[in-house]
């Protein structure tokens, strides 16, 4: 395989699509070597299959606000890989979703999936709709408009959506409740769900503790201790709020957290009343973290900027994809950051991600490290298949278990000559072995 050719030729198909390209070239890169070790992968094409997505599904939403006035966003689903089961991937409701965007994720998808043992495809799907500022029947009767026409191309055994940014619990009820209304069934085709009607324990938290876990897998392979460390987190949905949860029962000090409006400097470091003041900041629909100033005195609100000025010991970007450039990565190695574990999807640029690895700075890529929370969709599904649920800590043993699994599996493909354990290079493997595998399997409609 000739990556730059490879990528030359996928510029031409799919131009204008930057965050697409970034993601394939991190993925082609990593496995050139041992693709070009397997002759069976060129014999079958793996890779010219690999890099394109099964389907893509378009279509106009139109919706009526309360004042009777009617709107038409974009939606999208991307069926990107089903080689290793149904496909598996959120619904993001964002003013930039794009084509593109879906396309990213549903590849990022794939290999995440992949890399849970779970058998789940790679799928992705939203549209440019922005449910910030807008009351609960608008944002019903948009979600019952994007149903309308997604419902027809999903289903337990053929693709399972769940949420992500701008689709929490709410979205998720309004858009099962139509599907319901429309297939004449009750089955596990969405997660995420309310626990009243088929939802998991945990799963609000999952992404968050799941990133804390592989996060505590790096620090041990360092023969460190998460406990005493300072965290900058960006970011205040489920995710972050997960991830602050779980850092603080397990002893690290938060002193940062951010939303779109800038960053909180909390020296003292979060609790968890301040964890779940970050909540109710979500839910307040401002979509801002300033007002965690005044709430807590010794905090202070820096306008328009991220987190990674700070001097911390950790570094954790949880809010969306590329937030951290290479000048904030060369900026967090200045000032002494140990660890970095990348939790939104792509949330470091490609430039930061070749600053910490070339500083020999631990590297955790958001498709192992925030792979906790499609583990825990898994988990609902088979609870749904059994018609079971699972307590709190059952949920939690297992997601603990499959983590622990994602960075072994990085471990084993990532060690380089001089011992620093690459995790972008050792994740992208395994998650492509084992979905490469499977497309020679099933022969050459996958």
């Amino acid at each position: 395989m000739d990556v730059k050719q490879v990528i030359a030729d996928l510029q031409k198909r799919h131009p204008g699509e930057p965050q697409f390209l970034q993601a394939a070239t991190e993925v082609l890169e990593s496995v050139a070597e041992i693709y070009n070790q397997n002759p069976k992968f060129e014999k079958n094409r793996i890779i010219e299959r690999i890099i394109e997505p099964d389907r893509v599904f378009m279509f106009k939403v139109p919706w009526e606000d309360d004042k009777g006035e009617i709107h038409v966003n974009i939606g999208y689903r991307v069926q990107f890989n089903g080689a290793i089961g149904p496909y598996k991937g959120g619904i993001r409701f964002q003013p930039n979703v794009t084509l593109d965007t879906m396309k990213f994720l549903g590849f990022e998808q794939t290999f995440k999936n992949a890399l849970t043992t779970l058998p789940m495809g790679g799928g992705k799907g939203g549209s440019d709709f922005n449910p910030t500022g807008r009351s609960d029947a608008e944002v019903r009767r948009f979600c019952e408009s994007f149903m309308l026409e997604l419902w027809r191309h999903i289903g337990a055994e053929t693709d399972v959506p769940a949420g992500d940014m701008g689709v929490g619990g709410r979205e998720i009820g309004y858009m099962y409740g139509m599907y319901k209304k429309l297939a004449h069934c009750h089955t596990g085709v969405f997660t995420g769900k309310g626990m009243n009607w088929g939802g998991s324990k945990m799963r609000p938290e999952a992404t968050g503790y799941g990133a804390v876990f592989f996060l505590n897998h790096m620090i041990a392979a360092h023969k460190d201790t998460l406990k005493g460390k300072t965290v900058a987190v960006s970011g205040f949905g489920n995710v972050a709020w997960g991830a602050c949860e779980k850092l603080t029962q397990l002893g690290a000090k938060v002193v940062a957290i951010s939303g779109p409006d800038g960053y909180i400097h909390d020296p003292n470091g979060m609790t968890q009343e301040k964890v779940d003041y970050m909540l109710e900041l979500r839910a307040s629909n401002q979509n801002i973290v300033s007002p965690y100033e005044k709430k807590f005195p010794g905090s202070k609100f820096v306008a328009g900027k991220k987190p990674w000025e700070l001097k911390v010991d950790i570094a954790m970007p949880c809010a969306t994809q590329n937030e951290l450039s290479a000048e904030d990565a060369n900026m967090l190695i200045k000032n002494g950051v140990k660890y970095v574990a990348e939790v939104s999807n792509m949330g470091c640029q490609a430039d930061a991600i070749h600053a910490f690895i070339k500083a020999r700075i631990p590297f955790g890529p958001g498709k192992a490290v925030n792979a906790g929370g499609v583990a825990t969709s898994g988990l609902e599904m088979s609870q749904n298949s059994i018609k079971l649920s699972w307590t709190a800590e059952e949920v939690i043993s297992r997601l603990e278990h499959i983590m622990s699994e994602i960075f072994n599996a990085a471990v084993q493909y990532g060690k380089e000559k001089d011992g620093y354990i690459n995790l972008v290079k050792g994740a992208n493997i395994a998650g492509f072995m084992k979905v490469a595998n499977a497309m020679c399997d099933l022969g050459l409609h996958y």
